[in-house]
């Protein structure tokens, strides 16, 4: 959502902490940590940069794979207030984080997130879903996408994919990691997946102990039904 028509009001932000522990379903004591954040947002609804109910979804995923993200090369795309991302690069992944190039105030959201959360290094920049960017041109090899809501709106749902299609293409072991919040039963991705040489593979709440309406000390997702998808390019399918 567009906050260009107020860039001249001073946006008003507050922080709130989210706190991700270990549990005794994903590790033994040698693993055994609590991971403390502080995730700003802008309380002027039109900015659109808050936490929705599917990133402590997405970020609760991350978190249960921790072990496994040390030193993977994560995207997440649409990050806004950066939640999953955060989360993934506290986890040791190599993390870019990138939003809409026509939203300048998101990609400083991007920035205010690391900052508030000792993350130095991490890059932001703008990509625009459907466009091949020089941004998107220069991406390093990417081994996670991560993507919290962001299929919200249907006219944009091709666009994602076809940004999405055109990373795994330069590296077909890409998995794109991502929450939907299910707004309406008429709403579908089949066809555009199939159009896209892609699979997708359902995974359920309970697996990573996301099956609860609070996460990670927040009352979010509260009871928002949110799906977890994992997105991968059919085998043979690339160039």
């Amino acid at each position: 959502m567009s906050g260009g028509e107020r860039s001249g009001k001073e946006q008003r932000v507050v922080c709130r902490e989210y706190c991700y522990r270990e549990d005794e379903r994903t590790g033994g004591a040698e693993q055994s940590r609590e991971l403390r954040l502080r995730i700003p947002e802008v309380l002027e609804s039109e900015y659109g940069m808050y936490v929705w109910p599917c990133a402590p979804v997405l970020a609760q995923y991350v978190w249960f794979h921790r072990v496994a993200m040390a030193g993977k090369n994560v995207l997440e795309v649409g990050a806004g207030v950066s939640l999953p991302g955060v989360v993934a690069a506290k986890c040791g992944a190599n993390v870019i984080l990138s939003d809409a190039a026509a939203l300048p105030q998101c990609l400083e959201n991007c920035l205010r997130s690391c900052a508030q959360n000792n993350l130095t290094g991490v890059p932001v920049i703008g990509l625009t879903w459907g466009e091949i960017s020089p941004d998107l041109l220069t991406l390093p090899p990417i081994d996670i996408i991560l993507g919290s809501d962001v299929f919200y709106e249907p006219k944009d749902f091709e666009d994602i994919l076809v940004t999405v299609h055109f990373i795994m293409e330069r590296n077909p072991s890409v998995e794109f990691w991502t929450t939907y919040q299910v707004r309406s039963a008429n709403w579908s991705m089949e066809a555009l997946l199939h159009k896209w040489d892609l699979r997708c593979s359902n995974i359920p709440l309970k697996m990573f102990n996301a099956d609860r309406e609070g996460l990670a000390g927040s009352n979010l997702p509260g009871r928002h039904s949110i799906q977890m998808m994992v997105i991968t390019l059919k085998r043979g399918s690339s160039k």
